[in-house]
């Protein structure tokens, strides 16, 4: 007869995940709790295999006041607790050799920009022989509204959804793409149209379509969370989809740059950008050569 093992549950990724989603350090649930700092440690390293119910409850409804909170095996969820991720990171954290309380973020460190304590690096290039401080492997934000955040782009990132609206309010020439919340909220907006390469050609060019991408717009609140690249990734699905081989754009300073991380390459050869502007007036008034 086959008898099927208990299952157990490790604490320690369980409550680090838990202490984490409640932003706070060991010392400060030690405060809430009245559970010692090191028993805290303890747990959470795996060193106390046997602790006692009494104390984890008391850290549970430390982190997790006015919450009922089912503790299930970790294998059948992915996860220490339904619903609650794990503790991002944590190979990083523990191979950098550099401390990293499990409540906060840890990112890895590849250029100067990536560290907060590189104050150096926005003003000039240097060659990395004359950085004046050598770089961490990783870092971390401890102004928690920093973090908050980094955690809420995190959120929006994995949230938006990129498609194309059509519908008969929009004229079959026209390309738009939308970046949207699952509660609606527009937070991204790609337009394009279709032109017709026959326009100015003196022969017939079919099977020909090209689109020119009329603008890229990404709420302010969501910027640096990579919803404008999707949004071109959409456009260039898109031009597969349908057989478009070429895509036309004018950018100016970031936009450029931007553009040319998507994909985009300068073609120096093709005709001046020109602008018209009309200027804006109460009231119409004679030509300026009348007056």
């Amino acid at each position: 007869m086959t008898t099927t093992p208990p299952r157990t549950l490790d604490l320690g990724p369980t409550l680090r995940a838990l202490r984490r989603r409640a932003d706070l350090s060991q010392r400060e649930l030690a405060d809430r709790s009245g559970v010692p700092q090191s028993t805290i440690a303890r747990i959470e390293s795996g060193g106390s295999r046997d602790p006692r119910f009494r104390t984890i409850e008391r850290l549970v409804g430390a982190m997790a006041a006015g919450l009922t909170i089912s503790l299930e095996d970790p294998t059948d969820h992915g996860a220490a607790t339904p619903g609650l991720p794990a503790v991002p990171h944590e190979e990083l954290r523990d191979s950098a050799g550099r401390h990293c309380p499990a409540h906060l973020d840890a990112r890895a460190v590849h250029e100067p920009r990536d560290w907060r304590g590189a104050w150096w690096a926005g003003w000039y290039d240097l060659p990395p022989e004359r950085w004046p401080a050598p770089l961490p492997l990783v870092t971390y934000d401890q102004d928690r509204a920093v973090r908050d955040r980094r955690r809420a782009g995190e959120r929006v990132r994995r949230a938006v959804r990129i498609r194309r609206v059509t519908g008969v309010d929009l004229p079959a020439t026209s390309w738009r793409f939308v970046a949207e919340l699952p509660d609606g909220e527009l937070v991204g907006e790609l337009r394009a149209h279709e032109r017709n390469v026959d326009f100015l050609a003196p022969y017939d060019l079919p099977g020909r379509r090209e689109v020119v991408l009329d603008g890229v717009l990404v709420a302010i609140a969501h910027r640096w969370l990579g919803i404008g690249r999707r949004l071109l990734d959409a456009l260039v699905a898109e031009m597969d989809r349908t057989g478009t081989d070429t895509a036309y754009a004018i950018g100016e300073t970031g936009g450029i740059r931007f553009l040319l991380s998507c994909g985009f390459r300068l073609e120096a050869a093709q005709p001046a950008a020109l602008r018209l502007v009309r200027p804006f007036s109460a009231a119409p008034g004679p030509p300026r050569s009348a007056r």
